[in-house]
């Protein structure tokens, strides 16, 4: 094998050497097409992942609106069987027992409402969130009531219960009144509004009313250019522009000077007769 000239590389094989400029750009370019390929797969690994992330958030939200619905149908489902129960109770059974049911009908009654009342108002009127805040405080009083009644429902000891429901009934009609007091207060004060707005509601479309019916006025243009002008002419009276003096009048025309010897007027006496046209000249 002879000796290779500076500036190629020998071949394989026999094969004639290529100049060292041709090797270097072809590695360059396979270099340059295998960085293009990473940045290809990084990038789509990266959408990939985001597609994945975003799909398993969705899905997440999905699942929890789903499960909140499914505990407020059933919530809502358990509260209506028991409502009932404790209805049928009330009026099926004598004794502690109907006793006891009717008091959790009524305080389970009143608290519904109550609440419902000031969930609405506090929408449109902020002063009702402390109201809320103390409902949320009575509300603790209500459910450690239904509870210990709910107890007694099952409460062998029928004596014992009976002993107990004088207090039992006036814990519950505090309660009770207590939230009677909020929500009649909360719908006083909703009825007192809508009452004040629709009066100012009424006055408003009254004078527009009469506003439509005047036909006798100017129009609006004309009175606003009216008052405009009117206030120009009040607040600068100075400035109002200066009347253009008239041109004097010319001095009559002075006669021409009569002649130094007029000619003497011929006097016309009656018995004379009226020179002839033909004589004239």
């Amino acid at each position: 094998m002879g000796e290779i000239p500076y500036g190629q590389v020998g071949g394989s094989n026999g094969t004639p050497g290529l100049p060292v400029a041709f090797t270097l750009e072809g590695k360059s370019r396979r270099l340059g097409k295998g960085a293009v390929m990473e940045a290809a797969l990084i990038i789509f690994a990266l959408m990939l992942l985001m597609v994945v992330g975003l799909g398993a958030y969705l899905t997440v939200k999905a699942v929890g609106a789903a499960k909140r619905g499914v505990e407020r149908t059933v919530v809502q489902a358990r509260r209506t069987v028991e409502d009932t129960t404790l209805r049928a109770k009330s009026f099926g059974q004598v004794g502690v027992a109907g006793a006891l049911a009717q008091l959790r009908l009524d305080l389970r009654t009143s608290m519904r409402a109550t609440q419902q009342a000031l969930a609405d108002g506090a929408r449109t009127d902020a002063s009702l969130r402390e109201s809320l805040t103390l409902f949320e405080r009575l509300s603790a009083h209500g459910h450690d009531l239904d509870g210990e009644l709910k107890r007694l429902e099952q409460e062998p000891d029928k004596q014992r219960t009976a002993q107990l429901l004088p207090d039992l009934r006036e814990r519950a009609r505090q309660i009770i009144e207590a939230a009677d007091s909020l929500r009649w207060a909360a719908r006083d004060r909703a009825r007192r509004f809508a009452e004040d707005e629709l009066s100012l509601l009424s006055e408003q479309i009254e004078m527009e009313s009469g506003a439509l019916r005047d036909w006798s006025r100017e129009p609006v243009d004309h009175l606003a250019a009216a008052a405009a002008e009117w206030d120009a002419a009040q607040t600068s009276p100075s400035q109002s522009p200066t009347p253009t003096p008239e041109p004097a009048p010319k001095p009559a025309s002075t006669p021409a000077p009569a002649a130094l010897n007029p000619p003497t007027p011929t006097v016309q006496y009656p018995w004379q007769k009226a020179p002839r046209p033909e004589s004239a000249g």
